[in-house]
């Protein structure tokens, strides 16, 4: 096998399940990173449980490329794996593993790419921004952008190794995901008339999201280059009650929007709103109490590289490729182009569709590809 590859199977063995913390990967890169030369900063969680990990070589004192990715993984409980997700296996030209393309791959090939820039000469610096926490919402890179806001220089690129088959991504959906609860009146079943339902007020409201999206998908913006063209609205968990024979006072939901970029999704979100205070109201003649409740889970903005923006020429000429692409997934993109205000693209091995997945995989040709590219990309910045 290849560097990389051996490298992704000492990273897979590190569970870095976004629940439990990812600091013996972080260690690790930062132990072979700071042999090979690097200037290395851990940026941690508040708790410390966490850390995100910037590294740098080359001159300081002028704008250069960060390579961006994610250390955490999402979990693999409830799965069908043919083997341990977290011991790498090797069949068919396949690279098997929970973040193999999502996106511990990059990141092994970041690792391998090290290795070569000490006998370089660099005409800018190269970094390299590890974070924690992006399944659950982009959450840790946001302390690490902000620990470079304050940095004298900030990069002149920034590419994210998010798995896009090595296709040049300038665009993604943003999103905001809330969690709903519903409160309302226990009663025996018998007598439900004198109860109020806590999950027919989930689920009237769920319906109403349900109404908004169709009504979007109908006549709301569209962008053809989306594999789904219009922003979209998602009812993902729903719970509530404990026997049938209770009438249920607490049910909740999660749902999610994801919006394209020019389009808000503040707009459906007070229509939401509006659409809960008027099932809360009808509720309450029974019961004055009963209420709907939203708490917030996770957001982060949609991503828009302009067309003309050098950064797309400049890893276009690295890949070799003519096309760009827009996913309708997110990344943690969008935050280094609004909150560190560098122009930034996604590209990397993989393809998104074996992500999150039993028996999650890479193909090999991938990780020589990214490889080849980063060799490319090497060479570009090196005086």
């Amino acid at each position: 096998m290849s560097r990389s590859a051996d490298i992704l199977a000492k990273l897979i063995a590190y569970p870095t399940v976004s629940r439990d913390g990812n600091l013996d990967l972080i260690a690790y890169a930062r132990n072979e990173l700071e042999a090979l030369g690097f200037s290395c900063t851990l940026v941690p969680s508040e708790d410390g449980a966490k850390a995100n990990l910037l590294a740098t070589a080359g001159p300081q004192d002028r704008p250069g490329i960060v390579l961006s990715g994610h250390t955490d993984v999402v979990p693999v409980e409830g799965q069908d794996w043919t083997s341990d997700p977290f011991k790498m296996r090797t069949a068919n030209g396949r690279l098997y593993g929970r973040g193999t393309s999502d996106m511990k791959g990059f990141i092994a090939c970041c690792l391998s790419l090290a290795h070569d820039v000490k006998a370089q000469k660099l005409a800018m610096p190269l970094q390299f921004a590890f974070s924690y926490d992006e399944e659950i919402g982009c959450l840790g890179v946001r302390r690490l952008i902000a620990m470079m806001r304050d940095l004298p220089v900030r990069p002149r690129f920034c590419i994210v190794g998010e798995p896009t088959s090595m296709q040049v991504v300038t665009a993604h959906k943003g999103k905001v995901s809330w969690r709903v609860h519903c409160a309302g009146l226990e009663a025996h079943s018998s007598l439900a008339p004198t109860g109020v339902n806590a999950i027919y007020m989930a689920a009237d409201l769920i319906s109403q999201i349900r109404a908004l999206q169709a009504r979007v998908e109908r006549d709301g913006a569209r962008d053809g280059d989306y594999e789904v063209a219009y922003t979209t609205l998602h009812t993902g968990t729903i719970a509530g009650g404990e026997a049938l024979n209770i009438v249920p006072n607490q049910a909740g939901f999660e749902f999610e929007i994801r919006n394209l970029p020019d389009d808000d999704p503040e707009p459906l979100m007070q229509e939401i709103h509006a659409a809960a205070r008027r099932i809360e109201a009808d509720a309450r003649k029974i019961y004055p109490d009963a209420a709907i409740r939203f708490e917030p889970i996770s957001e982060y903005p949609a991503f828009d590289c302009p067309p003309d923006t050098e950064v797309i020429s400049f890893v276009k000429s690295l890949t070799g490729g003519n096309s760009t692409g827009k996913v309708s997934f997110g990344t943690e993109a969008g935050l280094f182009q609004s909150r560190l205000e560098v122009p930034t693209v996604v590209c990397g091995p993989g393809s998104i569709a074996q992500a999150h997945k039993a028996d999650e995989f890479i193909a090999l040709s991938e990780m020589n590809a990214c490889d080849a590219f980063l060799r490319r990309l090497l060479e570009r910045i090196s005086a």
